[in-house]
């Protein structure tokens, strides 16, 4: 997701989950693929560290992707202090969240 309407609609609409390090959007579109997007505040840390997150959330997304219903919008939102958590625990807590509205869904 690219276009800011997206997010809000998202973050408005979506059903949310949350973690404890991230927040996670879910919304169900009529897309044909699932689309994710990501937020990363400056309190995260500098440009270095948001970009290390924005990076370990899109590996994670690209392995739970087949778990995602097609046409879902999902907006992840790093929490401050994300970036000192390994990249396991927080692909675990994705997963798990998403999973929740598999589940419930």
């Amino acid at each position: 997701m690219t276009r800011p309407g997206d997010f809000r609609a998202a973050v408005r609409q979506g059903r949310r989950i949350g973690t404890a390090n991230t927040v996670l959007h879910i919304r169900p579109t009529d897309h044909d693929e699932a689309r994710f997007g990501f937020i990363v505040t400056k309190a995260v840390g500098n440009a270095v560290t948001r970009n290390l997150v924005r990076r370990r959330l899109r590996a994670v997304c690209r392995d739970i992707l087949p778990a995602v219903a097609s046409g879902s919008d999902v907006v992840i939102r790093a929490l401050p202090g994300s970036d000192t958590v390994d990249w396991v625990s927080l692909h675990d807590e994705i997963a798990a969240g998403v999973g929740k509205v598999v589940r419930n869904a």
